[in-house]
């Protein structure tokens, strides 16, 4: 097993996630992705590499994944999860609605106004996550005249 398996098995250790070779191969695939990619396109990506795991197994790794915080779902590729291996830290995240570029935003200073705005409404705070959704530089240029 090479070091970038056994450092992703171990993630999934701990947390708490039992490391399969199916679950360790669909995570291999994400980790290889710079962006963000939908069931999908993990799905036919593992294809290509001639993988044996079947749609409903990528689908439920990805899910599960999610549900443990192994990695996160972001919903701006035309409604469908899109899923991406991020950072351990609490972060956001800036999305390009037209090429898929993310990058992911370290800095917060929301946390005041979560808390503030939960307690209005009679909510405590448990955690929050921000998708910011625009254009890249790249996309806007694209469209700038000359």
């Amino acid at each position: 097993m090479s070091e970038a398996s056994q450092d992703l098995a171990a993630l999934l250790e701990r947390n708490g996630v039992r490391a399969t070779s199916r679950r360790l191969e669909v995570l291999e695939e994400l980790a290889q992705e710079r962006d963000d990619v939908t069931a999908q396109q993990l799905w036919g990506r593992l294809r290509e590499r001639e993988s044996r795991a079947g749609l409903a197994t990528v689908y439920r790794t990805l899910a599960l994944l999610s549900e443990k915080g192994v990695v996160d779902v972001l919903s701006h590729h035309g409604g469908e999860q899109c899923y991406r291996l991020c950072g351990d830290e609490h972060h956001h995240h800036l999305l390009c609605e037209r090429c898929h570029r993310v990058v992911e935003i370290q800095e917060c200073g929301l946390d005041d106004w979560v808390a503030a705005a939960a307690k209005k409404h009679g909510f405590v705070a448990t955690e929050h996550r921000v998708e910011i959704v625009g254009l890249c530089a790249d996309c806007r240029s694209l469209n700038s005249p000359g």
